[in-house]
């Protein structure tokens, strides 16, 4: 891992690839660089690549207090342009996509594109009058708070388990998932803790993603929780240059469930467009 003193705080990040396409992958809640293991070294072949830890994760610095999802896209504005990688490609998933799509709205020219997965946007649904949507926020919340009383107890291990259990993936996931990847939502669980305090980290300015006119490519799997479906057809309303596609069998992380599916699909979409630029 290298090291960038990005918005007065240490970032870890590293990099492969020689192609001169960039591609720079943001994790999601809980995670870290390590997320993108599986799929990184086969980007590399078509891009040169770029993952990172995100403010308050593993090998990257916490700050003291409360952060915010601005920071996170501040951070990602300053790590493309020291880089110097202007523009890039965002490939993003869960919290990661929330970041990528604020940085499409403040940011624009930064970016060639973004792909973002099942970002989890809840604000998106608060004002939705659907019963069944009603449903499906309320037990959402009342698993996140649950979520949160684990970690203000000290029980990272056990809070991490339910939010895998009964947030994102579903009963029996997190069993599945590698150690490593265990290892690195326990390590990671207080910064979960800031992001739900920050009243603006699951909304997203709908009307400014309007005006994004890049090409966005926004995915979802059939087995994850219905909740990730409501929040991507909203999306897909908004954005004037989107291309929806599922993950047939997939959850969550289809980059660590679906490789060789992901990998083709991510790859081909960046390539038809840089193909027409």
């Amino acid at each position: 891992m290298e090291f960038a003193q990005i918005n007065g705080f240490r970032i870890a990040y590293q990099t492969a690839g020689k192609s001169p396409v960039p591609v720079v992958f943001v994790h999601g809640s809980w995670a870290s660089h390590t997320n993108w293991e599986t799929v990184f070294s086969r980007f590399a072949e078509s891009f040169r690549v770029v993952s990172y830890d995100r403010r308050g994760h593993s090998d990257s610095e916490r700050p003291p207090g409360q952060g915010s999802i601005s920071e996170d896209a501040e951070d990602l504005a300053a790590l493309i342009s020291y880089l110097d990688i202007v523009p890039a490609w965002v490939v993003a998933n869960s919290f990661g996509s929330c970041i990528a799509l604020r940085l499409a709205v403040a940011n624009p020219h930064l970016l060639r594109g973004v792909v973002v997965h099942e970002p989890p946007l809840m604000g998106l649904l608060s004002e939705v009058e659907d019963p069944d949507t009603r449903v499906v926020m309320e037990g959402a919340r009342s698993s996140i708070m649950d979520v949160a009383a684990r970690i203000e107890s000290g029980d990272h291990a056990g809070a991490a388990e339910y939010f895998v259990e009964n947030v994102a993936l579903g009963p029996g996931s997190w069993r599945k998932l590698p150690q490593v990847i265990r290892d690195v939502f326990v390590t990671n669980a207080p910064t979960f803790l800031d992001e739900i305090r920050d009243p603006e980290a699951l909304n997203a300015d709908l009307a400014g993603l309007g005006t994004f006119a890049r090409p966005v490519l926004l995915t979802e799997g059939s087995e994850s929780p219905k909740m990730f479906g409501l929040i991507v057809s909203q999306l897909a309303d908004a954005l004037p240059n989107v291309t929806t596609m599922l993950y047939t069998g997939a959850g969550h992380l289809p980059h660590l469930t679906h490789p060789d599916d992901y990998v083709t699909t991510v790859t081909t979409f960046i390539q038809e467009h840089e193909s027409r630029a």
